[in-house]
């Protein structure tokens, strides 16, 4: 009974039709005859009802009882009476009056009868009470007075939830009179005016009381608004945690918990101070000048600050942040405190710049700063990641990053290294990239322990209205997928914004799980500056005009609660004016521009003091053999004990050593000993992408799963050698965009680290498009900053669809930064080719290249992304194998590999040289032997795309003097490498020939979908490419 009772009060209170209604639909409609087959001899008190024997005979008749009273016998219907209204079983049971029994008792048996509804009534009460408790911690958030114009709700919605009694401005009894009948006369609660006094058990589900466990229901109902219904609204009741939301229920319930000390808010005044006259300050100095200000949001300052110390307070050292560019001079200047001149210089326009590169815009650069925290007197490394213009693109980077910092210092748990993202209200409501990053949020090998989310929601994208901006309520609805716990704050209110960020920050440091800040705000000037929204905002900007600045506001506060005096105030204005116009002056003398001082993350000892590479050559990057032979028996065994692989996986190991026998590798076995030969060095590998443990194709299997016991898996990367570096490899969530920035921003955390994306289709990477544009191909010209990412891209035409073709390798070439009419004049030409290029671009034909070029990435004297279109047939091709000769001390990787066989030893005979790349080679090699034209046609391979190898071409066209070129390639003509490999033949040879192309034809899709026409394509090109006669009469 005791049971059945305390599960009703979980649920909201049901009227007596609804409580038979909802127990008839859950029930079997099967007809039930009750009747007594058992006699109790013991006492009712002294048989435990729901443990005991007869507990699911008691259920039934209790079911039975609320469905109809009367069809249980009296002494059970009394029963269950008096235990609802509350006895102990041993009370509640009445023994039924005997046939003698005297009218004085049967008056009394009746009495406890009709006394029920009296009963009844209470219990319902409570449950009301509870549920409309329950209706606040929900729903309290809707009325929460958050828009500091009063003209928007937060929500989008003006209505006020149906069980919501009142809301804060609706105090006074004629507005509750009139709200509690609407729910009244619906039957939502059943309460009436006469309940507001009246005294209400507190539910544990809440800590509105204090100390006090019963409160009246008008105070009650206050309570609840003080916590729900003010400045902040809470959104946490769907987390599917009760510590976590009995957590946040203290934090917000508990009666005066939001008290600051004089000392507190005079801290907080001036930190309102540095951030408000900091951009009034950049208005009265370049007031036609973009800057893309706060004004509005103000108060975002003093709530970093406040999240940055009380995380510090926690025991975190390094913060990295990322954020778009409202606001981020003014985060440079006064959170991570970059100097000021240096951010004054920027508004310079004669300024020239010292660094190689092009720059960027003052508002997208990042920054590196180590300092004492001065409220908890500890010392903490802030990190702003550099970004685009893509909003929220650098969220998963700066995800990444703190991976890797987590990483090397042995954070496994977020306790030193955290991140803080900030957003836009409409970009975090509309970019997909914010749902991709929340998904990594808790995976294994993604997770960073926990990420504050600070939205400046200014109501407002550029000129778009919330309402055309999203579906959801609020833009900070994607958060809730993950569990993140959302505070919505009132901007206008600087100390619910601190309060709100403080409680943040401590459940981060608590849970080590995402929470969101949501400053409502507003934008007091334009999308920039220069920008006019009245056109489009009228009335919002009109309200804007007449609205006071949160600082005055506050001020006045202050100065009426005695805190501060006016004087005082005034004297903290005129010193940080002092401090800019100070900073102001000193700014005038910078002549140069030093982009790597604003650089986001250094290397330090990795280049000169000067920011130069430390050398200019490369050493070889081949290894010894007894290196190869043991890296090759351990990826051909399992190291652990008593662990059952797969039968398949068996004959593939088994091959694998074999290969190793034979002294050859293909190419998992050429990665693998890549791999395995940096981490003996000490140099951290991360793979990751969709699938990569195993491999798309089931060719790498670095991941080994015990098919008896689950979960149960080995990875023999990790036990080569005693001392060697952790390899980490990881499935991802399927995402592109996201991971591949995550990766980017774990790369750019060390450059002793080799960090790998695979792609699980080299077409895939296109959902990336921004990372790689944005941050991969450009992120060292516009912010300094190296990296040496590599990108991993199946690639080739296999009659597999348009999908599962191209990695769109003509895209990466176009955005390749080397001069197509300029043959280079260099010294250690091959190694400042590189220096020199903003990627590398490579289509290797053979593993030992493949395990040259990835070496290569580490041994170079500086870092740059390596874009490699990796095979897909090639991965178990008979002939796409190499000699551990090609791999050995003194090897290299061959940007191009020339022709070796008959053709090369008489050139003077060769009527023509084919150039290529990658799969096509194997191909060709066929239909040359097939028509026997081996002493005709040359076939030379160019495995480095870009830079391209001027040099070694040269040679090749020298060599061949008789010989017309052709270019030949499986890609469809406008796509592939023609367009990028012609001119550059062309300035090579000094346009002394022709480049003639055979491949296929231009097409709109990258490959077809059928595998005949594939076939046919196939073998026209190679016709072409064949018959000596195809560019005859051609000029």
């Amino acid at each position: 009974m005791f049971h059945l009772r305390t599960c009703a009060t979980k649920l909201r209170p049901l009227t007596a039709s609804q409580t038979v209604k909802t127990i008839s639909q859950n029930r079997p409609a099967v007809p039930r005859t009750f009747q007594q087959i058992r006699c109790y001899s013991a006492p009712v008190a002294a048989e435990p009802f729901l443990s005991g024997t007869n507990s699911n005979y008691v259920e039934e008749m209790y079911y039975a009882w609320l469905e109809n009273p009367k069809s249980v016998h009296k002494s059970w219907d009394i029963f269950f009476r008096n235990a609802n209204a509350g006895a102990v079983p041993g009370t509640a049971y009445q023994s039924p009056p005997p046939l003698s029994t005297s009218l004085s008792a049967l008056t009394h048996a009746q009495s406890l009868v009709q006394a029920q509804p009296n009963v009844d009534k209470l219990v319902e009460d409570h449950l009301a009470v509870q549920s409309l408790i329950r209706a606040y911690q929900i729903r309290g958030h809707h009325v929460a007075q958050l828009d500091p114009l009063g003209i928007l709700d937060a929500d989008l919605d003006s209505s006020v939830p149906a069980d919501i009694i009142t809301s804060t401005d609706k105090l006074d009894l004629a507005v509750f009179k009139e709200r509690l009948k609407v729910l009244t006369v619906g039957g939502f609660y059943g309460l009436d005016e006469s309940d507001l006094d009246k005294v209400f058990h507190l539910p544990t589900t809440t800590f509105i009381g204090g100390n006090e466990s019963a409160l009246p229901l008008r105070e009650i109902i206050r309570r609840l608004e003080m916590a729900y219904c003010q400045h902040i609204g809470v959104e946490f009741m769907f987390i599917n945690d009760l510590e976590q939301c009995q957590w946040i229920r203290q934090k917000f319930e508990t009666p005066g918990v939001m008290q600051f000390s004089n000392e507190e808010k005079r801290t907080l005044l001036a930190r309102l101070v540095r951030s408000t006259r900091f951009e009034e300050f950049l208005h009265r100095k370049w007031s036609s000048e973009k800057r893309f200000g706060l004004e509005g949001c103000e108060v975002l300052i003093p709530a970093l600050k406040t999240i940055i110390d009380k995380s510090s307070e926690k025991g975190v050292d390094y913060v990295i942040m990322g954020m778009p560019h409202r606001g981020r001079l003014n985060v440079l200047a006064n959170v991570i405190r970059k100097e000021l001149e240096q951010i004054f210089c920027q508004f310079d326009s004669k300024l020239e710049a010292a660094d190689e590169g092009s720059g960027d815009v003052k508002y997208h650069l990042g920054m590196y700063h180590r300092r004492i925290n001065r409220v908890t007197d500890r010392t903490i490394t802030l990190s702003l990641v550099a970004n685009p213009s893509h909003l929220e693109a650098a969220d998963p980077v700066v995800q990444g990053k703190t991976k890797a910092e987590q990483f090397y210092c042995g954070d496994t748990e977020g306790k030193k290294v955290m991140s803080i993202l900030l957003h836009g209200d409409a970009a975090f409501a509309g970019q997909g990239i914010v749902y991709e990053t929340f998904h990594l949020s808790d995976l294994p090998s993604y997770t960073t322990h926990g990420t504050v989310h600070v939205v400046v929601n200014n109501q407002i994208g550029f000129t778009t209205d919330p309402r055309m901006a999203r579906s959801s309520p609020y833009p900070t609805d994607v958060a809730r997928v993950v569990n993140a716990p959302i505070f919505h704050v009132n901007a206008d209110d600087p100390e619910a914004v601190v309060y709100v960020c403080n409680v943040a920050a401590e459940w981060r440091s608590t849970f080590h799980k995402d929470v969101v800040v949501d400053l409502v705000c507003y934008r007091r000037n334009g999308h920039n500056e220069m920008d006019e929204p009245m056109f489009t905002q009228p009335l919002m900007y009109k309200q804007i005009r007449k609205q006071k600045p949160v600082l005055q506001k506050y001020a006045e506060t202050l100065v009426s609660q005695g805190v501060v005096n006016q004087p005082e105030y005034e004297e903290e204005i005129a010193k940080y004016d002092k401090i800019c116009e100070e900073a102001h002056a000193r700014s005038k003398d910078e002549k140069i521009l030093h982009i790597k001082h604003w650089l986001d993350s250094p290397w330090p000892g990795f280049f000169t003091l000067d920011g130069q590479p430390r050398s200019m050559t490369c050493p070889s990057t081949g290894l010894n053999e007894e290196d190869l032979i043991h890296i090759g028996k351990v990826a051909s065994s399992v190291p652990v004990e008593n662990f059952t692989i797969h039968g398949g996986l068996s004959r593939i190991l088994k091959t694998r050593g074999e290969l190793v026998t034979n002294r050859t590798v293909d190419w998992a076995l050429a990665e693998y000993m890549a791999f395995g030969s940096l981490l003996k060095e000490g140099i951290h590998i991360r793979l990751s992408g969709q699938d990569v443990e195993r491999g798309t194709f089931s060719h790498r299997h670095h991941v080994l799963h015990d098919q008896n016991v689950d979960k149960r898996t080995c990875i023999p990367m990790n036990h080569l050698w005693p001392n060697q570096a952790p390899y980490t490899v990881c499935n991802s969530s399927l995402s592109e965009y996201g991971v591949l920035g995550f990766e980017l921003g774990f790369a750019m955390a060390s450059p002793n680290a080799l960090v790998l994306w695979e792609a699980q289709f080299g077409d895939f990477h296109n959902t990336a498009q921004c990372i790689i544009d944005q941050f991969i191909c450009s992120g060292q010209s516009k912010w300094v900053r190296q990296n040496g990412m590599v990108l991993l891209l199946p690639h080739g035409m296999e009659g597999m669809g348009p999908e599962h073709s191209s990695a769109r390798p003509e895209r990466f070439l176009q955005m390749c930064n080397d001069d197509p009419d300029v043959f280079p004049k260099l010294d250690d030409f091959d190694v400042r080719q590189l220096y020199d290029c903003n990627w590398i671009v490579v289509n290797c034909s053979t593993p030992a290249n493949f395990f040259h070029v990835v070496r290569r990435q580490i041994l170079l004297p500086f870092r740059k992304p390596l874009i490699v279109f990796t095979p897909k047939s090639l991965l178990r091709h008979p002939e796409a194998r190499s000699s551990f000769d090609d791999m050995l001390t003194g090897t290299h990787f061959q940007r191009i590999i020339p022709e070796n066989g008959v053709a090369a030893q008489n050139p003077e005979g060769v009527k023509r040289i084919l150039f290529c790349t990658g799969k096509v080679y194997y191909e060709l090699t066929r239909e040359r032997k097939t028509r026997d034209m081996e002493a005709d046609v040359a076939i030379t391979r160019v495995e480095q795309l870009s830079p391209f190898p001027f040099d070694l071409l040269l040679k090749e066209f020298h060599k061949y003097p008789s010989a017309d070129l052709v270019w030949c390639q499986e890609e469809h003509k406008n796509q592939g490498y023609y367009d990028y490999v012609k001119p550059r033949l062309r300035t090579t040879i000094d346009r002394a020939k022709p480049v003639w192309y055979a491949g296929r034809e231009p097409a709109a899709a990258p490959a077809t979908g059928n595998k005949k026409t594939h076939l046919t394509e196939l073998q026209r090109f190679l016709d072409t490419a064949f018959n000596l006669d195809s560019f005859k009469g051609l000029s």
